[in-house]
């Protein structure tokens, strides 16, 4: 069985040295015990859209500024939650490859 998939071909490749930056159409709304992705359309919030993220979440979307790479973002993760730098680089790959799906980052 081939497992080859055409319209993933050519999906961009992420690496560790990629400078993702947040979409402008995000707002970020941070209530102290929620943190929560807002997209807005025509100047109009999408209430029916909002993402919602976990403390894990809400770290790396801070340190998503438009200047970092993975690479620095994995090692920050790394430093605040004391975990192997293996985990912390797939919790950032897959964090941002799931926020790129929805246009929510951009590299």
């Amino acid at each position: 069985m081939n497992n080859f998939h055409p319209h993933k071909a050519f999906t961009y490749m992420m690496t560790l040295d990629t400078i993702p930056s947040h979409s402008p159409a995000i707002v970020t709304k941070n209530t102290g015990e929620e943190y929560v992705l807002v997209p807005v359309i025509n100047n109009i919030a999408d209430m029916e859209s909002l993402f919602t993220l976990n403390e894990t979440g809400a770290f790396i979307w801070e340190q998503i500024d438009g200047k970092k790479s993975v690479r620095q973002i994995v090692m920050a993760l790394t430093r605040e939650y004391d975990i192997p730098e293996r985990i912390a680089e797939d919790d950032v790959l897959e964090f941002i490859d799931n926020m790129r799906e929805y246009l929510i980052i951009k590299d």
